[in-house]
């Protein structure tokens, strides 16, 4: 007979099953998830301007399926140029941050 907690939270059975102990596993699921905000970020940014992905781009010299490549939260070629330009067209300017790494896997599990 088995000893211990039973786990019935989705979260933990799947960090349990993925994540725990892969680190591999861990940092590219870190690199979706930044992948993900820059995505959300222009297409918050394009729409709170009121324009269309053609107009985001006719302002930044590019196509309109670059910037929905930009949107789309599985790209993951995102430049500092281009994000600069989309910034400056949309009056705002890029931040780069460097944040401590977390490693506990509550804090991972949670979308920290």
């Amino acid at each position: 007979m088995k000893t211990g907690k039973v786990i019935t939270s989705a979260t933990e059975i799947i960090w349990k099953e993925f994540f725990e102990g892969k680190p591999e596993a861990i940092a590219e699921l870190e690199q979706m998830r930044a992948d993900d905000e820059v995505a959300r970020k222009i297409y918050a940014l394009r729409t709170k301007a009121g324009l269309t992905q053609r107009q985001l781009a006719r302002l930044v010299c590019t196509t309109a399926s670059v910037i929905c490549r930009l949107e789309d939260a599985d790209y993951e070629g995102h430049s500092l140029a281009m994000l600069n330009r989309i910034a400056a067209a949309l009056n705002h300017r890029v931040e780069i941050r460097f944040v401590s790494i977390r490693r506990k896997k509550a804090k991972a599990a949670a979308g920290a």
